[in-house]
């Protein structure tokens, strides 16, 4: 369960017109319609390494205590909840209280906070009476600032309440405190982490080239690099690019986000990591460094990637969930 982020990202409701004249066989153009096809048959295709075990769907991330709520649901029962954290979970946008506020008090507000939420499990309170707890993981950066904000804080147990009752479908009163001298009741147990997509990318050629082959028998090139933040990567900068939905009306089918990449020769030394609602992408060793957020929840597994050698476009088309919560 997350809060809704707004994207910073310029988005543009158009269709596929001009994504890639140039990426059809022996230089004829192709309909945005195709493209879409192309990317997502190919997108099918890398499916089967985690068919195939080549790469895990999922891994087991083994939180750090953080603080415990106590509160009580709709039977006056009490319910506990561990906020533990994780590095391994993605932190949400960086913003400032002033710019939260400013969220919250628009008529739709839209901040996105990755949460991962653990089973209920039964343990004993001080008074030796039976209680369920809830754990709950977040980023570790945005874990420090909950901690040194009151606003973020109080924003994050509503989107914590909010996720629990539609999970378990419970009722939890608003009125929780914060147990002073433990960090968290009982056990914390691991939570299963869903692997970041790592869509390949088809690296589509200049059809003068003497090598150039039809799209069906070009290598396709697999990006195994994790995006993480080190120093480097923070000077690099970011691509222009543009996010465009189809149909551009209502709730789209699909996404797809056009970047502009000049000065990248190949697909090899990109980068691109997909989740629900960001894109992050490195153009190695320090060319471009991009990480946004999506408007709409995507599902990454079923993504596709093309770069024009020619133009230096990277072309990557999302579907869209049929709802966005």
């Amino acid at each position: 369960m997350r809060a809704q982020s707004k994207m910073a990202a310029s988005t543009a409701d158009t269709s596929l017109l001009n994504v890639a004249n140039e990426l059809g066989e022996n230089g004829d153009s192709v309909d945005e319609e195709a493209l879409y096809r192309k990317l997502l048959m190919q997108a099918a295709e890398m499916q089967g390494l985690n068919q195939h075990g080549q790469e895990p769907v999922c891994h087991t991330v083994k939180p750090q205590p953080g603080f415990c709520i106590k509160t009580r649901n709709e039977s006056n029962a009490k319910v506990f909840i561990n906020v533990c954290k994780s590095a391994e979970l993605p932190s949400p946008n960086d913003i400032t209280e002033e710019e939260l506020i400013k969220i919250l008090d628009s008529s739709e507000p839209d901040y996105r906070v990755p949460l991962s939420i653990g089973e209920g499990h039964a343990e004993m309170d001080k008074t030796g009476k039976g209680c369920t707890a809830y754990d709950v993981m977040i980023n570790t950066d945005f874990f420090e600032k909950v901690q040194k904000s009151n606003v973020f804080k109080g924003f994050l147990m509503s989107v914590v309440f909010e996720g629990l009752e539609n999970k378990y479908n419970i009722q939890l009163e608003r009125n929780w405190v914060q147990l002073k001298n433990r960090k968290c009741l009982g056990t914390l147990g691991e939570h299963n982490i869903r692997t970041k997509s790592k869509p390949r990318i088809l690296e589509v050629e200049s059809p003068n080239d003497e090598n150039q082959g039809s799209p069906q028998d070009q290598p396709k090139k697999s990006l195994i690099t994790e995006v993480e933040g080190t120093s480097d990567r923070v000077v690099a900068p970011e691509p222009e690019y543009i996010i465009m939905r189809e149909p551009p009306e209502g709730h789209p089918e699909f996404l797809v986000i056009e970047i502009k990449l000049p000065g990248v020769k190949t697909a090899k030394t990109l980068s691109l990591d997909l989740g629900e609602d960001r894109v992050l992408l490195h153009a190695h060793p320090n060319l471009y460094h991009m990480d946004i957020y999506l408007p709409f929840d995507v599902n990454s597994d079923e993504a596709g990637a093309q770069f024009n050698k020619d133009n230096k476009v990277l072309t990557v088309t999302l579907p869209v969930h049929p709802f966005s919560v």
